[in-house]
Order: structure tokens, then sequence, then C-alpha cells
């Protein structure tokens, strides 16, 4: 090699050494935990990302908040129940489909159209009050999911929900916390995180694995009586990846009509609050929103319905704790059901 040569090759390593000193490395990824509360209850999302997107999902949180929620006068949902827009969102759109799929295929116990029901027992938006026979029958001719349908917007890519009945409210509080998991883990994914976990009040969507990269794991509660809900135990602790699963229970939001249990879980095919020996429902499904659902229909159904319907859904797979007196809601005593999927 000439000296000529040699200068030249001394040169390129050295503008190589300087280009790799200047060019940064690329960020990594590194798991990022964001907790609060949000739609009444708490949040914990756990996820591998370069960024940290909890600004991001506080927003998604408020964008669903402005379409689902009952408590908001402005959102979608407030507006078509107060008569004064019928012009359904995408996210109202999903979950008026996913609630038409369950309701069919629990034969009616899952029921968006409950609210007036709901309402009346003192679960909703109303003051809770004694409840006359009267007034259940009154209002059961004003619930039903077939006085609901979506109809498309002339001159746009839109829905218009339509109501065969005016006097029809809607709740989707028994859908809408999995829905809001399943818009979250949409939300990561777009940003490129394949591993996290997003729990949002009990409703859960995880995928990959964790910081230990090892599967998620997941408790289920005890359903213990707790109108508090400051008592808490873990019945079994599922380790596991790519799921979306749901839990419902009456072991927390109920009252006493004097010696009366009254539990938030509305028949919407009687208009009375269910009374049976099933505690809670922990539902495996396609989505969080679908499993959110499905365990609401597996709570007013009990135990040996709730089985048959999940047994005939090719989709889902069930964990249901009953009391062991069949004839009791004692939940002091309990036995363990799953559906074969499980």
């Amino acid at each position: 090699m000439t000296r000529k040569q040699v200068l030249i090759a001394t040169a390129l390593i050295a503008l190589v050494a300087v280009v790799l000193l200047v060019i940064p490395d690329e960020p990594k990824a590194t798991y990022h935990t964001n907790k609060g509360q949000v739609f009444g209850t708490y949040y914990a999302i756990q996820y591998e990302s370069v960024d940290d997107l909890h600004d991001s999902i506080r927003a998604m949180f408020d964008a669903f908040d402005g379409s689902m929620s009952m408590f908001n006068p402005q959102s979608t949902l407030s507006r078509i129940n107060a008569g004064l827009d019928s012009v359904a969102d995408e996210y109202f759109v999903q979950m008026c489909r996913t609630a038409e799929e369950v309701n069919s295929l629990s034969g009616g116990a899952f029921d968006i159209t409950v609210a007036p029901l709901v309402n009346l027992w003192g679960f909703g938006l109303k003051n809770r009050e004694h409840v006359q026979a009267e007034q259940v029958e009154s209002l059961l001719p004003h619930i039903g999911q077939g006085k609901l349908s979506l109809v498309p917007q002339e001159g746009s890519d839109k829905f218009v929900l339509r109501k065969a009945d005016e006097a029809v409210q809607i709740d989707a509080g028994a859908i809408a916390k999995g829905q809001s998991c399943d818009i979250i883990a949409a939300l990561l994914q777009r940003n490129g995180s394949e591993n996290y976990l997003v729990d949002i009040g009990g409703e859960v969507v995880a995928r990959g694995h964790n910081p230990q990269e090892q599967p998620w794991r997941i408790g289920i509660t005890r359903p213990i009586d707790d109108a508090t809900g400051t008592v808490s135990e873990v019945q079994t602790v599922l380790q596991t990846t790519d799921i979306a699963l749901a839990t419902s229970g009456n072991y927390r939001n109920f009252y006493y009509d004097g010696e009366q249990k009254r539990s938030h879980t509305i028949d919407p095919r009687t208009g009375y609050p269910v009374q049976h020996s099933l505690l809670s429902a922990t539902v495996r499904s396609s989505s969080c929103m679908r499993a959110d659902a499905l365990a609401t229909a597996c709570m007013v159904l009990g135990e040996t319905d709730a089985l048959s319907m999940i047994e005939k859904d090719t989709l889902s797979a069930c964990y249901l704790i009953v009391a062991d007196n069949a004839a009791s809601t004692d939940s002091t005593v309990m036995r363990v059901v799953r559906s074969s999927r499980w």
C-alpha cells in the first residue's frame, strides 16, 4: 500500500470514529407504570415503551368520557338519553354492537336499556328509595335491547341511534370499563408497545411479558361482602398473557332494604335485583368489552345458566365463585366452578 493510500485509509477511519461519536445511541424501551383515578375507579398500567405515554393515556380517557359517561352531561350517551342528539360516535357504535351480541347470547340477561331500573333501585343517578312493585311494572315496557337500532346517517360515515320508544334510557356501566381497557391497549400497540398490562378497576388486558420476562400475574379477588371497598383477598392468581379478562360481582355494590339485601345487578327481564348463590363471575373473551358484558350476564343468569351460555360461546371461558349452600348468599363458604375452556 502506498503512503497516499495509507493516509486516505487513516483519514476514513478517523471520520467514521467521529461520526460514531456524534450520532447518539438509539433510545431503549423501558417499562413504565402509570396510575391514577378514572371513571370512579383506579387504573394501573404497565408497559414497555421508549416514551412515557401517560399524557396520551389521560387524553384518551377524556375522549372516552366524552362519549360513554352517564355523569358527563355533554357526553354522547348523556345527550342521547336526554333526547338532545342521536348521532353515535365510534365508541358508542362499538359499545352498542357488542351489547346487542351479548344480549342475544344471554337471552336478554344483559341489556343496556336497564338504566331506568338501575336508577329506580338506587344504583344510578337517583337517590335510593323503597321500591314498590307497581314502579317496577311501569318501567318494564321501556326496557329491551330490541328497542334500539343503529342507522347509517345519510351523507356521512356515521350512525344515528333510533329508539322505538323515546322513554328508553341507556346505561353502559356494565360494558364501558372493559371497552376502555381495549382502547388503552390499542393506544399502547399503536405506539409500538408489545408488552403491557392494562388494569382499570379490575378489568384487564395483558399482552407479552412483564419486566422479568415472565407471564403477567393477574389476581382474581375473593368475593367478600364489603360495601366499603376496603377489604380485599385474592382467591387465585393467574400467570398468563395475551388475555382480556373482566370480573363482575355483588359483594361490594349492595345495600339492605330492611332485612332484604339488594345487589346492584338488576335482571332486565324481571326488573328486580338478582338473588342467587353466584357471588362473582370472571370471564375471558376476545375483547375486554365483551368479557365485561358477559361477566354481568353471568351474574344475572346465575351459576347453571351462566355456564350454559359460556360453554356455547367458543370465544369465551369463565371462572365462577359460588356460595357453597345454593340457598344462601353467605360468602364465607365458597366453591369454584370453571367452564371447560378455562
